[in-house]
């Protein structure tokens, strides 16, 4: 590690005058970022602590949305979204370990846009709203490519709305050691349609996979994707799978997650 300053502001508008210094780089829960550094990746001037900020946390739902607080940890997403919305907090309970859960926060984990991260699937699988200090980003306008959202210098995510879906579940194949997803599906049923996100498969990060959702809207079991075929170009291609094998896990974590919902 290297010498740097920490600031923990007690509020978001403490934040952003912070993080307009220069070389100031926000810290949410640091499972990613951390790492980053010590390995000489990342070398901000400034961190600024989002995790003291109360008005940033916090599950609670506001008509047939469940709004989540950008500094809200995955374990509690695990345990406050259960009764509202208990797709999400299954997702949220699969992610890491149990370090991991307590540690990193929804709006970090989105802001990052690891490619084989959970947490975007469920935004894009949710159609949900990114709130920002400044604006409010529609899922579909969000994600930019593997590592690469809209946001921009300085722009904090504040909260994350989420539409309650009548029913909705992630499956995902999970490399053992980080437990990210090889490959994951986050289905979501509305009653104007079905919603299908795609993680850890693609080479352009998380995707929604149009075919498996116009099949499942008239028709929402596994066998109405059973027949569909991801093309193996774009796909992600490592040590753990080739583009291929992560092509036929679109196909095979869909069908689990629309069997899961049951």
């Amino acid at each position: 590690m290297y010498a740097f300053d920490f600031v923990k502001p007690a509020s978001l508008d403490e934040a952003v005058a912070a993080l307009a210094a220069e070389g100031a780089q926000p810290l949410a829960g640091g499972q990613t970022l951390l790492p980053s550094m010590k390995q000489r990746l990342n070398a901000p001037d400034v961190l600024v602590s989002l995790r003291g900020i109360a008005e940033l946390q916090g599950v609670r739902r506001e008509g047939d949305q469940l709004v989540i607080g950008a500094a809200t940890t995955h374990a509690r997403v695990a345990t406050d979204a259960a009764a509202d919305y208990p797709g999400l907090a299954a997702l949220a309970g699969q992610i890491g370990d149990p370090a991991v859960r307590n540690m990193g926060t929804i709006g970090g984990s989105i802001a990052n846009n690891d490619p084989s991260a959970c947490y975007p699937a469920a935004v894009l699988g949710s159609g949900a709203t990114v709130v920002t200090n400044t604006r409010e980003i529609a899922a579909d306008d969000f994600f930019q490519g593997m590592f690469t959202t809209v946001l921009e210098e300085g722009e904090i995510i504040t909260a994350l709305r989420f539409p309650i879906p009548q029913r909705a579940a992630y499956a995902k194949f999970l490399q053992p050691a980080s437990r990210f997803a090889l490959t994951g599906a986050y289905v979501a049923q509305f009653a104007d349609g079905v919603r299908v996100a795609i993680t850890g498969a693609s080479e352009s990060g998380v995707f929604r996979w149009a075919e498996a959702e116009a099949a499942l809207a008239g028709d929402f079991r596994p066998e109405a994707v059973a027949e569909l075929k991801v093309p193996a170009e774009g796909m992600i291609g490592d040590l753990h799978g080739s583009p291929e094998y992560r092509a036929h896990l679109v196909r095979v974590m869909t069908r689990r997650a629309v069997a899961a919902v049951g």
